[in-house]
């Protein structure tokens, strides 16, 4: 496992999740994010080690390992914080109860596969950018 880098768990099979993914690789100029698919044997090892109930949290997880891990909006958010040209727009979202951005982060988590699509298998990253895979 690599040390010192966050964890971002992501469905692997949805278009808005890869798309996501490819959004924080792009931003990530400090090189501070690894990637692993909810579905594959690493991504349901952190799952487990963490007792993180999927059936309640299926779209996006960050792990930072040795510190906490968050779910959700705070995920979004948390990695937000990490990302050039973003800091500031998730300090002020975070202003808002996790709660109510819970509501808005579970609707769009509901019907992210009927608005965006899905596919039949993981994404396959580019030699580019296959090293910050974990399970890739």
């Amino acid at each position: 496992m690599v040390t010192g880098k966050k964890i971002v768990l992501f469905d692997g099979i949805c278009n808005l999740c890869n798309r996501s993914v490819q959004f924080i690789i792009k931003r990530d100029t400090q090189d501070e994010f690894r990637f692993a698919t909810l579905q594959g044997e690493i991504g349901q090892r952190l799952i487990l080690e963490r007792t993180i109930d999927t059936s309640k949290v299926d779209s996006i997880i960050l792990i930072e390992p040795g510190v906490a891990y968050y779910v959700k909006s705070d995920a979004a958010l948390a990695i937000g914080m990490h990302l050039k040209g973003y800091r500031t727009i998730s300090k002020v979202l975070n202003l808002i109860p996790s709660t109510l951005r819970d509501i808005v982060y579970d609707f769009v988590a509901r019907n992210r596969y009927s608005w965006y699509g899905n596919k039949e298998q993981c994404m396959i990253p580019t030699p580019e950018i296959k090293a910050k895979f974990l399970d890739a």
